[in-house]
């Protein structure tokens, strides 16, 4: 009470904040958070998650840059997937149905949830070799009828 009673009266006394041990790093830059696959798993996952949602960690894949998103150590044994080539990392990542599984320098695995293109699309990993599929609308003669009507 007697704080608040101080500062209320404008009599608080003001003390400065040493600069000595100030840690302030900064806003992270996208530029900065470019993934280095030399690393173990648990490195790898960490980087990611770190920079989960902003900037986001992010590397190149057939030349384009890919962000990640949502990651999580997997510990157990090598998934069914289909192989994808990053750029820098020793082995390919798998497109598996539960995301993208990489790899550390350490042969141990990191599964990726969702990936970012740079234009800002956003899809689930495992969807990464998926088509955007699209289908016509098709009218029964019932319902084109009824368009008609409408229009």
């Amino acid at each position: 009470v007697e704080a608040v009673h101080l500062i209320a009266d404008g009599k608080a006394p003001r003390i400065p904040q040493p600069k000595e041990g100030a840690t302030y790093e900064g806003i992270q830059k996208k530029e900065n958070a470019e993934i280095s696959w030399d690393q173990p798993a648990a490195a790898l996952h960490n980087w990611i998650r770190g920079h989960d949602k902003v900037p986001g960690a992010w590397t190149t894949i057939n030349g384009q840059v890919v962000t990640f998103y949502g990651s999580s150590l997997l510990d157990a044994s090598v998934p069914d997937g289909q192989e994808l080539t990053i750029k820098g990392a020793s082995r390919p990542g798998l497109v598996t149905k539960n995301g993208l599984v990489i790899f550390g320098n350490d042969g141990k695995m990191v599964l990726v949830r969702n990936l970012q293109f740079e234009d800002g699309k956003m899809i689930p990993a495992s969807k990464y070799f998926s088509s955007d599929e699209t289908t016509a609308l098709e009218l029964t003669e019932e319902e084109k009828k009824i368009a008609e009507d409408i229009r």
